[in-house]
């Protein structure tokens, strides 16, 4: 009696004879045999590389599970002694050369490419075997700690670095604005005048504070200033004081 996912390979008299599947089959003793029982559902396999190195001579460690299913039980049964050990090595070995052919940061960055990349040289090899690759995922790729603490300065500074630049480049815009703003108080001097007196007047108002100015002060502002400078001293904010 055979299951769904079962495949029963036999032979009679040391030769294939069929391949049977799901249900109910007769056998004659002696005569024939069942060599294999295979397992056509999708199972997984876990390996890693430890120690690998990479392109640029960096250690890894990488954890790795593969899904796979038998296509052809008939290759899997006659073809290879032992399928699952087989896909086991040749998975092991993939591995390291793909480690050994990529950079670290490619690595790090760019994992989907790797598992493809990987996916695609397993599944090539296990072919002839009857055997497919369903998906290959890297679970985790394991760098040596002082590696980590330079990467993380490394990252450290870089944000650092473009922190400065973006402020470099806001101080340069406002350097532009008070450039355009003194050109402007340079050919109007009662604006600057109006300013400086609205300055006085808006420190006043928010901290509730007399600011004493030198007569002298008020006398050198024109006849608009001046009477600004009055209005303002009406609401109790400036008050006038003898040079």
């Amino acid at each position: 009696m055979a299951n769904t996912w079962q495949k029963f390979v036999i032979l009679r008299t040391g030769k294939l004879q069929s391949v049977k599947g799901a249900g109910m089959f007769a056998i004659i003793p002696v005569i024939n045999s069942v060599v294999a029982v295979i397992d056509g559902r999708i199972q997984t396999t876990a390996f890693n590389a430890e120690q690998a190195l990479t392109r640029d001579t960096v250690p890894v460690n990488v954890d790795t599970i593969i899904f796979w299913h038998v296509e052809d039980a008939e290759k899997v049964a006659l073809a290879i002694t032992d399928y699952r050990e087989a896909i086991d090595r040749v998975a092991q070995t993939s591995l390291r050369e793909m480690i050994g052919s990529s950079m670290l940061a490619a690595l790090l960055s760019d994992r989907k490419d790797a598992d493809n990349q990987l996916e695609k040289e397993i599944g090539r090899k296990m072919a002839p075997w009857g055997i497919s690759v369903s998906s290959l995922e890297i679970r985790d790729v394991t760098i040596p700690e002082a590696l980590q603490e330079a990467m993380s300065r490394q990252a450290q500074a870089e944000r650092e670095k473009q922190a400065r630049v973006i402020l470099g480049s806001a101080e340069a815009a406002i350097a532009g604005q008070f450039v355009d703003a003194a050109n402007t108080y340079a050919g109007h001097p009662i604006a600057l005048q109006l300013r400086a007196m609205n300055i006085i007047y808006e420190t006043t108002k928010e901290r509730e504070a007399t600011i004493l100015m030198p007569s002298s002060m008020v006398d050198s502002l024109n006849p608009s200033s001046a009477t600004l400078a009055l209005a303002l001293a009406g609401k109790g904010g400036l008050q006038a004081v003898p040079a």
